[in-house]
């Protein structure tokens, strides 16, 4: 048997610059004009330019960047905010791969020798066809080129190339033969070969002579192997990938024995296995490196799987990080450390298993170490159900393909990557319509999608398909039809990249009139603090016997007044947040259990009644307008907002509740109707109704009686106080988009429609009249009730969903499973590739365009629209960066379908909502128990609502709007208006002056009045020496003048 170890002491050029920290990155063809970069392998460059544009799915950002320890990534997650759309740079290659033995079939034809897996399925596997790529190989060319991918990765089959094994020997000249052709086909096609020496299929001979990879001889035997395959086929093909997935091999096939050859030996074996795939490896790396590069000028690599593990409710204490990093370390790290670390496994993972696995010299350190010029990565589900029995503790196994690109990074000094495996499977049953494998292949595979066509999966047999392209294994022609995955991955192809949607930003300003609010849910009452004044008719005396007392003084009665506003200390706390948001209009919700305990008008609590009038007023006062919520289910209430008798009486299953409903908001509409402009009689009864369990007739009716519980509020309204109070009144549905979760289905789309109709236009259509709906059993007279109770169209909008129908009863799934309490039929999902908030609450701005646009098409224009609820939860403290997106990003989405593209006729939008109760969720201020602390989205939302939107950079002066009058404007009135504290300030100046002044002048006067009316007495007087003389000059000089 050849030796092909060449020496240690002289490393090879490429050997030696592997020792490098960093990998050289990829060249541009320096033989052919293509421009584009070889294979998958990125440059700075190309990354940084990624990275700018945001377009990169599985990779960190630049704060990700730096390497250090690995327990960054849990102590401090990649930011999930604005990674998700984006495309990848020009020349970026797309492939797809398969593996030999799933695929090839003809398991014994033209001279094919036996393999371990053909032996390990043989009594389970009566078909023994596979996809029959063998024979159909140029069909598998064919949807290669629908695809239009760059690359192709596929395996060599080993006994089909030796059937013996023995690569010394003669080869079989068929399996020589079909390699060549179709390689060669390949790079007639301009598509670029990545070829797997080996995937798991060993020859059976080898298993039997030698006890497989067990035995230390296998590292030659494939070391011949490797060095034939490189003879032959390197002139073709530059990218080489020795082995697949070697963890899996060591620990199935050396281990569990759940994979072939299914030896099931002691705990000692899987390392045993593992220690000669990484000698074999290194092996096969050095003689290409020494032998065959110099000519071929290839890259050869290993491919590695992964999976990725969370801690235990994403706590990331120390203990949990290093659990986790322990974890990982006995995946990946168990084959990457020796080759792209130290040269050796990680400590953790010799000081968990000492005496157990092997141990590499101090040679093969530097014999190891370095053998791969860009890093392989396996991410498919196979290695994640594997992960997941290391995953102790608590631990999430999760496909978090991202992370696990990171994660190398910053362990292995920022290699090239290739992302040689990746995809998901869907069930047997599933046919072409694989709406699931598409959301999942947006968020886990990168590069290479796996696999082109479904096949025999290993020890799942036919029972799941991974497959692009689906084949019908009952039929012997083995047509390939391709899935809608294959359609989206062509998509994607030709995209390169998820290009973002509706990214145009536009610049502009809302009307006047339109109404910029905060909205909360039931405003709860609240009597204390309390802090009453002038309300005690006693005097007091303070310490009149030295003891620091107060004494009320006996005999001494004082005036006191009634209870003010001001002595409920919450409202003046409350509405100054409210205030520092700059807001027009603050929706909130009355507290009916607190108003009407029993819900009769008889039992009203008078003092809450005045605490709702005492906010009101207030509002009223500080300029803001009050939109006040009759009935505002509360979820977390056993009533579910509703007056305890009612709900014990059956609640909206009861149609005795709609009278008392109407009962409460005639009192309402009566006591506080001459303060608030804007009523919504019941918040969201679409999502109510799905909280009734029953059947679904049960949850119809409980439809019914809210829909005509608003109607018969409405109408009271109409017929009682519109004429004195001239409000408006309307119900607030839930009004989340929708998208066909399968884009290239009819059957998607359709759920789409039926969707909205369900979840809108069974509430819309009847208080429209001119639609009438089917979804809700109504007579005569109540549809006559319905038609037009309705002022505008309410709707809270906070994301955007994937619709598709649900699954059918099947003979494979007789009983497929139902959502609880949903009868709309239809299956929900959020796309993963869409930044999501801790909640799961997918941003997608766009969503509410297009909701507003089906609104609009559906009803017209006749009735304005308001937004009366939008908003996403942050766990930012201050700087809520997510939630300041949403709001800019919403409001865009709004003025483009306000009056700018659309012709909506928008006349609002309300940020749900002011202030968190307890954790930081949705509010704009942080709890009182967090000291009511304003978030960095409130400055942001004020300067939107102070320049009315978004006005170009040569217009950033406030926009101020003024009550519209017949009377012409003019400059100066203007100035006027703008100087208001200035003029005031100069009026009270004059007014002090002109009175002091008028003072000064009245006692002057008085005083010249009082000495005229003074008689005049002369008295003898002696002059002192010193004044005598000037007197008689004076005197003497008069004398002579009279003279």
């Amino acid at each position: 048997m050849a030796s092909w170890v060449p020496s240690t002491k002289e490393a090879s050029p490429k050997a030696q610059a592997q020792k490098k920290p960093r990998l050289e990155f990829a060249r541009a063809h320096a033989d052919k004009d293509e421009d584009y970069w070889d294979c998958i392998l990125w440059s700075d460059e190309t990354k940084i330019t990624v990275w700018r544009r945001k377009a990169l799915i599985l990779w960190g950002t630049t704060e990700c960047v730096l390497l250090g320890k690995a327990s960054k990534l849990w102590l401090q997650p990649l930011n999930e905010t604005h990674l998700q759309t984006g495309t990848f740079p020009s020349g970026f290659l797309w492939g797809v791969g398969t593996s030999a033995f799933p695929t090839e079939g003809s398991w014994d034809a033209d001279g094919k020798g036996e393999s371990v897996w053909d032996r390990f399925t043989h009594h389970s596997r009566t078909d023994r066809s596979a996809s029959d790529s063998y024979v159909r190989w140029e069909e598998d060319l064919r949807s290669i080129q629908y695809l239009g991918v760059k690359f192709y990765t596929f395996s060599l089959s080993w006994p089909r190339l030796f059937p013996d094994g023995d690569a010394t020997a003669n080869p079989n000249p068929a399996g020589v033969e079909h390699y060549r052709r179709l390689i060669s086909k390949l790079k007639e096609l301009q598509v670029e070969p990545v070829v797997t020496l080996f995937h798991w299929d060993l020859p059976q001979v080898l298993q039997e002579r030698f006890g497989g990879w067990l035995n230390r001889s296998m590292v030659d035997v494939f070391a011949d192997y490797a060095a034939f395959c490189f003879q032959t086929f390197g002139g073709e093909v530059r990218y080489w990938l020795t082995m697949h997935n070697p963890f899996l091999l060591a620990v199935q096939g050396y281990g569990t024995g759940a994979h072939a050859p299914g030896v099931i030996g002691d705990r000692a074996d899987p390392f045993i296995a593992a220690h000669n795939l990484i000698r074999a490896h290194a092996k096969a790396w050095h003689i290409y490196d020494s032998l065959f590069r110099p000519h071929q000028g290839g890259k050869v690599s290993i491919t590695l799987g992964s999976h990725w593990v969370e801690p235990l409710h994403g706590q990331a204490s120390a203990a949990a990080v290093e659990l986790c990093q322990k974890s990982m370390e006995a995946v990946i790290g168990w084959f990457a450390e020796p080759i792209y670390g130290s040269g050796d496994y990680p400590e953790s993972l010799k000081a968990s298993n000492r005496g157990v696995i092997p141990e590499f010299t101090p040679d093969e350190w530097l014999y190891v170490r370095g053998t791969a010029d860009f890093f392989s990565l396996a991410f498919g589900p196979e290695t994640l159900r594997v992960g997941r029995g290391l995953a102790r503790f608590g631990q999430t196994v999760t496909p978090d393909l991202r992370s696990v690109l990171v994660w190398v990074r910053q362990m292995y000094g920022d290699p090239q990557v290739l992302v040689a495996e990746s995809g998901w499977f869907s069930d047997a049953s599933v046919g072409v319509e694989d709406t699931v494998a598409i959301h999942l292949m947006k968020s886990v595979f990168g590069y290479t999608a796996w696999s082109l066509v479904d096949g025999f999966e290993w020890n799942h047999g036919y029972s799941i398909r991974r497959g692009l392209f689906y084949i019908d294994f009952s039929r012997p022609e083995r047509h390939r039809l391709p899935k809608t995955s294959a359609r989206f991955y062509r998509r994607l192809v030709q995209d390169n990249g998820f290009p973002a949607d509706n990214s145009l930003h536009i610049e502009g300003r809302f009307p006047c009139d339109f109404q910029f609010g905060v909205s909360e849910s039931v405003l709860q009452v609240h009597l204390r603090p309390f802090s009453p004044q002038f309300t005690d008719p006693h005097l007091y005396r303070w310490n009149y016997s030295g003891d620091s007392a107060l004494r009320p003084v006996t005999g001494v009665t004082l005036h006191t007044r009634a209870a003010q506003c001001t002595d409920f200390l919450y409202i003046q706390r409350h509405l100054f947040l409210l205030g520092v948001t700059g807001s027009s209009h603050y929706r909130f919700a009355l507290d009916w259990t607190q108003l009407m305990p029993s819900g009769d008008p008889s039992s009203v609590d008078a003092e809450k009644v005045r605490f709702y009038r005492c906010v009101l007023s207030e509002l009223v006062r500080r300029g803001i307008q009050p939109v006040v919520t009759l009935y505002h289910p509360s979820y977390r209430s056993p009533s579910l907002g509703l007056p305890e008798p009612l709900h014990a009486d059956g609640g909206w299953r009861n149609d005795s509740v709609v009278e008392a409903f109407v009962k409460f908001a005639t009192f309402c509409f009566q006591e506080f109707g001459g303060l608030v402009p804007t009523w919504i009689t019941i918040n969201e009864p679409n999502r109510l109704m799905d909280v009734y369990g029953g059947t679904a007739e049960d949850r119809q009716t409980v439809a019914r009686h809210l829909l005509l519980a608003h109607a018969r509020a409405w109408r009271v309204y109409d017929t009682r106080f519109r004429l004195q109070q001239g409000a408006a009144v309307s119900i607030a549905l839930h009004a989340d988009w929708v998208e066909p979760a399968n884009p290239f289905l009819e059957s998607h789309e359709a759920a789409q429609q039926h969707f909205l109709l369900f979840e809108l236009g069974r509430f819309l259509d009847p208080l429209f009249g001119g639609r009438d709906s089917t979804l809700i059993g109504f007579t005569d007279d109540e549809r006559e009730e319905l038609k037009g109770a309705l002022d505008f169209i309410a709707l809270n909008h906070f994301t955007t969903r994937l619709v598709s129908p649900l699954h059918q009863p099947s003979p494979q799934n007789p009983n497929p499973t139902k959502p609880p309490n949903q009868d709309h039929g239809f299956s929900l999902m959020t796309d993963a590739t869409w930044p999501s908030s801790h909640l799961r609450q997918a941003l997608v701005p766009w969503g509410l365009r297009r909701m507003l646009g089906w609104v609009k098409n559906r009803y017209g224009n006749e009735l304005p629209i308001i937004i009366t609820a939008s908003g996403v939860d942050d766990q930012a403290p201050h700087n809520d960066q997510l939630r300041q997106h949403y709001i800019r990003d919403y409001l865009q989405e709004a003025l483009k379908a306000a009056r700018e593209l659309d012709g909506v006729d928008l006349r609002g939008f309300y940020i749900w909502k002011l202030q968190d109760h307890h954790d930081l969720e949705f509010g704009l201020f942080s709890s009182a128990a967090h000291h009511s602390r304003p978030k960095a989205s409130v400055s942001l939302y004020r300067d939107i609502i102070t320049h009315r939107g978004f006005p170009s950079a040569a217009d950033l002066q406030p926009f101020p709007c003024q009550v519209a009058d017949n009377r012409m404007s003019c400059e100066f009135c203007k100035q006027m208006a703008e100087n208001k504290p200035l003029l005031f300030f100069s009026a009270c100046v004059s007014v002090s002056v002109s009175m002091l002044s008028a003072l000064i002048i009245i006692s002057v006067l008085r005083k010249r009045r009082r000495r005229r009316r003074r008689p005049i007495s002369v008295r003898p007087q002696r002059l002192a020496v010193q004044q005598r003389f000037p007197m008689m000059r004076v005197a003497n000089r008069t004398g002579h003048l009279h003279r």
